[in-house]
Order: C-alpha cells, then sequence, then structure tokens
C-alpha cells in the first residue's frame, strides 16, 4: 500500500512539473550563433611600444544612436522604419567592440602607445572620440554601412573631425552574411581612422 501512495505522489508532482513548465518561460531560445568584430592583423605576442604620455593616444567608446546601442543588427527599410536583422545579436555593444577594434588596428599600425581601457591611470595627450552613426544593412541598397565620425582632441587643446564610411555592397539579408560584411566594413574604417591618427 505504501509502495502505491508513493507512486501516486511520484504521478502528482511529475504532473504539476509539466503544466509549470508549459506556463513558465525560464528565457528565449538563445541564437545559434554570436557577432563580433575580429581585426583582420593583430600585433603580435611580445610586441609593444615605448614612448611619453604626450605621444600615447587614448580611444573612448563611440557614443551611438539608439538604433545601434543594442546587440541587434538594425535593418533601414525605408527613410522612416528601421527593424532589426533575425537570429542576428552581437556578443556585446557595438560601440565597445569598434573601440576595441580601433584601439588593435592603430596599435599594430602604429609605434604609439595606445590606451583603449577607461580602468587605466595613464592619461594621454590625444584623445579619439566619436559617434558611431551607421552600422547596420540597409535593405534598399542590399549593403552593409558603418559610418563613425570621429574627433581627435590633441594635447595642445586642437580639435579635428573627420567623417570615415565603408560600404559593402550586394549582401543577403541574412545573419552570416551581414556579420561578415560588417566586420569587413569595421576592419575598413578602422584602417582609416589609423591611418588619419598616424
Amino acid at each position: 500500500m505504501r509502495k502505491v501512495k508513493h507512486i501516486g505522489a511520484f504521478a502528482t508532482a511529475l504532473a504539476f512539473s509539466a503544466a509549470l513548465a508549459g506556463c513558465v518561460s525560464f528565457g528565449a531560445e538563445p541564437p545559434p550563433s554570436l557577432l563580433t568584430l575580429t581585426p583582420t592583423s593583430v600585433a603580435p605576442a611580445g610586441s609593444g611600444a615605448t614612448g611619453s604620455i604626450a605621444s600615447a593616444i587614448a580611444i573612448a567608446e563611440p557614443d551611438a544612436p539608439a538604433k545601434i546601442a543594442l546587440t541587434r543588427v538594425p535593418v533601414q527599410v525605408d527613410d522612416a522604419n528601421i527593424a532589426y536583422l533575425k537570429e542576428a545579436f552581437w556578443v556585446e555593444k557595438p560601440s565597445r567592440l569598434f573601440r576595441r577594434l580601433l584601439g588593435e588596428t592603430i596599435r599594430q599600425r602604429s609605434s604609439r602607445i595606445v590606451v583603449d581601457d577607461d580602468e587605466a591611470s595613464v592619461v594621454p595627450g590625444d584623445l579619439l572620440r566619436g559617434t558611431l552613426r551607421e552600422f547596420g544593412y540597409d535593405a534598399r541598397s542590399q549593403s552593409v554601412i558603418v559610418r563613425f565620425d570621429a574627433i581627435r582632441t590633441s594635447g595642445d587643446g586642437q580639435v579635428r573631425t573627420r567623417r570615415f564610411e565603408s560600404v559593402v555592397p550586394g549582401v543577403q539579408a541574412e545573419a552570416g552574411p551581414v556579420g561578415f560584411a560588417l566586420n569587413q566594413a569595421a576592419n575598413d574604417v578602422a584602417g582609416q581612422v589609423a591611418d588619419w591618427v598616424g
């Protein structure tokens, strides 16, 4: 008789768990993969730079409009409408990824000390900041667009600005091809900025 009671209690608990699972969601299904930015060239291990604080450059995280300040990939449908690309998610905000890409690209292309960490105690003479205006997909032209408005402030107070842009046309509106093209365009822009910074 006890055995039957135990089986009955177990069956009741199992039925309750099944009912609860149907009513409660423990979060959305994770995406099959996450997008990130990878530098086309990286400074080799053991490399470094030596110089004065005045010759160093700090890179601030770029500002970004609300449509980009997410871990989704925006799609410009027309002049007034934005959607988000299905199953395309960044591993973190694009502005942070782009900051690190800029830092690595400048570090690799120059002999300057690059500070791209908010926690660093060094205060360089130059500061590179700006706004990431576009970082997504344009459905009208089937293109990926990365546009960065850079502001460079030097130690003597001089301020310079420049707009950088890269467009990759003929991209399918799918997470894989768009992510690959955005990485390509972001590296192109980072290279342009590195050449400008010197």
